[in-house]
């Protein structure tokens, strides 16, 4: 059974003391990871992801869907 795709937000943050950095994803509390470079770290979020969504639906858990909204500032 294929399943649909889902987006998450994530927030990047830079780790002067690891020298790289780390991510977080607010929808999915204690989905973590990190990375030397932005690309690594959302290369591995994304991974951190699909590993935290199969696992919350291996125990029967439901699944957060994010409902976001945009808001348009001008500057």
């Amino acid at each position: 059974m294929r399943r649909k795709a889902m987006e998450y937000t994530v927030i990047l943050h830079w780790d002067k003391e690891y020298g790289g950095y780390w991510v977080e994803v607010p929808a999915l509390p204690g989905c973590v990871s990190q990375g030397k470079t932005k690309d690594e770290a959302l290369a591995n979020i994304k991974e951190a992801i699909e590993l935290h969504v199969e696992c919350m639906r291996e125990d029967g858990e439901e699944v957060p869907v994010e409902e976001s909204s945009k808001v348009l500032v001008e500057l």
